[in-house]
């Protein structure tokens, strides 16, 4: 290409030279009689091959010299401009040239990359596919870079201008898009919010107007009624813990209840909880016998409860993840807990569970409830597995005894919320069986005459756990007294 153009623009050269020649020619022929001016066709052939710059021929000296400064003179000057225009004429044929070369690569290579972007859908590789995804982009904004080059070399002045900045727009013009869409879904979270505030506020309302209950969940519902205090205390965690003893004889008086409704043998029931709940080789049921015997099943149940809901509770989430935000940042994580108890506290537990199933009350519900009720034991009760089922694929049903249940685990999980707003934590503890009765620590479910334990007496079995609090007061464990005889 670029011999072509140079072989034309030497045969411009060539005409112009003859062109500017040629008037000097014409006014010799108007004097058809002056000798110098008759030439013969040689000597015409002589002077187009002098005036073309093939082979001359000597002239005299005059007629040459004045000849050749014509030549020279015009043809320099032609030559200089044709020389600085093939030049620039050169230069933008390369440059064109090494753009599109620079356009089929990129082109090419944003090809590759959208061939390995559909690979990577199947099978799906998440990773293959981002880096797939930002390789198409990167090659996309590469031609985009082009294009603008190309644009800026071929408009100057106020096209470049006009170029420059139409150029700018359809470049933001996809950002400005993108963050129109980021706005939008902001306001739909925002709307969503909202949304769930109004619900939660919904539910703490019907929880507090709510009627027809039983006075055991009006017990454990007024934790929600009464008056949130501005910062942990022990006193409240007192508090709460008596909600905890009130709401398990609840939900234990209705266990029994549906027992014998079904006919169970209590004290077999109470035997084989014991035995396989007993977490000591060797243990034996006699004390939860003599508990049956005497009519109190119900502390044995309650023992049987307490201890799988107050498993984990020394760890910040019943050990249902590892997390350890108590330990790595203590001051904030007790903030946060009791922020969560100040929330929760007004809120229905079926009501807040109908709204967020999965939230980590709701896996703790879960838990607990398949640890606490067994398979046969609900079989037995209800006929059929339905609550079970239900729970186990992430819901919460809304029947009577499940709802018990629920008052009585949002009890515990208060207590557990408190725990870890106090500074120091509670220290829990528990009496084991056969330990001798002390007074400063533990406290007899059964009243005995006088209100004073008569000598003699040792743990038949624990019911619920004690916790010593930071300024010093102890919540005594509460137990289960039988003879040492």
């Amino acid at each position: 290409m670029a011999g072509k153009v140079s072989n034309f623009s030497d045969l411009i050269q060539r005409v112009a030279a003859s062109c500017l020649l040629h008037p000097l020619a014409a006014g010799r022929h108007d004097s058809c009689d002056s000798p110098v001016h008759r030439r013969t066709g040689d000597e015409d052939d002589e002077l187009y091959e002098h005036e073309t710059g093939d082979e001359h021929d000597e002239d005299d000296g005059d007629e040459e010299d004045e000849d050749d400064e014509v030549i020279d003179g015009g043809g320099l000057r032609f030559k200089a401009g044709e020389d600085r225009g093939s030049t620039k004429t050169n230069k933008e044929v390369v440059e064109m040239e090494m753009a599109m070369r620079e356009v089929f690569d990129a082109v090419g290579a944003m090809k590759k990359a959208y061939v390995s972007l559909q690979e990577a859908h199947i099978p799906w590789d998440p990773e293959k596919l981002r880096v797939a995804d930002a390789a198409v982009v990167g090659e996309l904004r590469k031609i985009g870079v082009l294009r603008e080059r190309f644009r800026r070399r071929h408009f100057t002045g106020g096209g470049e201008r006009v170029m420059a900045g139409s150029t700018l727009r359809e470049v933001v013009a996809p950002y400005e898009a993108a963050v129109d869409e980021l706005k939008r879904e902001v306001k739909c979270r925002e709307f969503e919010i909202q949304n769930l505030k109004e619900k939660l506020n919904g539910v703490a309302n019907v929880s507090h107007s709510k009627k027809g209950r039983s006075v055991s969940r009006r017990k454990v519902g007024s934790i929600g009624l009464t008056e949130v205090a501005a910062a942990p205390a022990p006193e409240l965690f007192e508090a709460t813990m008596s909600q905890v003893r009130e709401a398990s004889k609840s939900f234990t008086s209705l266990l029994l209840s549906l027992m014998r409704a079904a006919h169970w043998d209590i004290a077999a029931a109470v035997r084989s909880i014991e035995a396989a709940t007993a977490t000591t080789v060797g243990t034996n049921t006699t004390s939860s016998t003599i508990a049956t015997q005497n009519g109190d099943a119900k502390y044995a149940l309650q023992s049987y409860i307490s201890r799988k809901l107050f498993q984990g509770f020394d760890h910040e989430t019943f050990y249902m993840d590892g997390s350890l935000s108590s330990l790595l940042n203590p001051d904030q994580h007790r903030r946060d807990c009791f922020a969560r108890y100040r929330d929760f506290k007004a809120m229905d537990p079926t009501e807040l569970l109908g709204i967020l199933p999965t939230c980590q009350f709701g896996k703790f519900c879960s838990a607990k409830y398949l640890a606490v009720v067994h398979p046969k034991m609900e079989e037995s009760l209800f006929g059929h597995l339905e609550q079970r089922r239900h729970v186990v694929e992430g819901g919460h049903p809304r029947s009577e005894f499940y709802g018990e249940f629920l008052g009585l685990a949002k009890a515990v999980w208060l207590l557990h919320l408190l725990a870890f707003s106090l500074d120091p934590p509670p220290s829990q503890f528990e009496a084991s069986r056969g330990a001798e009765f002390h007074p400063g620590y533990m406290e007899s479910v059964v009243r005995f005459a006088g209100g004073r334990v008569p000598m003699g007496q040792i743990v038949g079995f624990p019911v619920f756990p004690g916790f010593k609090l930071g300024n010093g007061s102890v919540i005594k464990a509460r137990v289960y007294l039988v003879n040492r005889n």
